[in-house]
């Protein structure tokens, strides 16, 4: 199944996403630099663009940076004064994050904090709102990640999870994996909040079998 699933989303990337040889070349600094290969998928980094453009987003957050290849879709379909701070706790990731960052010219728009993201979010201190919150890092600290997305969050922002099935371990309430429990709290503190409207869906693809959350914060 494996196979026809990453088949199927080449067929449809082919026919929907022109080429781009800025992010190829992104993807090539990450697999040279040694990092794990968690980026999304072409089809999804577009999904996240359009989410960006969806909410007419100018100020992102993102959890989780790895090599920026999920920055940059982001970035750039925020407008010409918009923003993305994005957070990652591996100082090598960082590293080749800034460089792929500055590869696609986007350092005026990116704002990149390195160092474990619960510190980094506490210390953001008083900033405005941010209109779209994606979270995309270890997932144990899942939970916490979205008490703080809800502190930096208003009215009308959403709240994008992502690898939240765990190729169906997700229904194992006694897995002994701390990803997997990090991930369940995550959706029953969702499904908890009066505050938050909410769904998440299943994906096969390039990247197994996944799925994520979508949650925006009740006006």
């Amino acid at each position: 199944m494996q196979q026809q699933w990453s088949a199927v989303d080449n067929y449809m990337i082919s026919q929907l996403i022109p080429q781009d040889d800025v992010l190829q070349k992104v993807l090539e600094n990450n697999k040279l630099a040694g990092l794990p290969e968690h980026d999304v998928a072409a089809n999804q980094g577009q999904l996240l663009a359009l989410f960006v453009r969806m909410t007419q987003a100018r100020r992102v957050l993102e959890i989780g940076t790895l090599g920026a290849y999920s920055s940059i879709w982001m970035a750039r379909a925020l407008p010409a004064d918009g923003e993305l701070i994005t957070l990652e706790a591996d100082p090598v990731h960082a590293g080749v994050a800034r460089k792929n960052i500055q590869l696609a010219g986007l350092t005026e728009r990116i704002t990149l904090i390195e160092g474990p993201a619960l510190r980094s979010l506490e210390q953001l201190g008083e900033v405005p709102a941010f209109d779209l919150i994606f979270i995309d890092a270890d997932k144990p600290n899942n939970p916490g990640y979205l008490e703080w997305a809800l502190h930096y969050s208003r009215p009308g922002t959403l709240i994008v999870g992502d690898n939240v099935v765990r190729d169906g371990e997700v229904i194992n309430g006694q897995s002994d994996d701390a990803r997997v429990q990090g991930v369940r709290r995550f959706i029953e503190m969702i499904g908890d909040n009066p505050r938050l409207t909410a769904t998440a869906l299943q994906t096969v693809g390039i990247k197994g079998w996944d799925g994520f959350t979508l949650a925006i914060v009740n006006r």
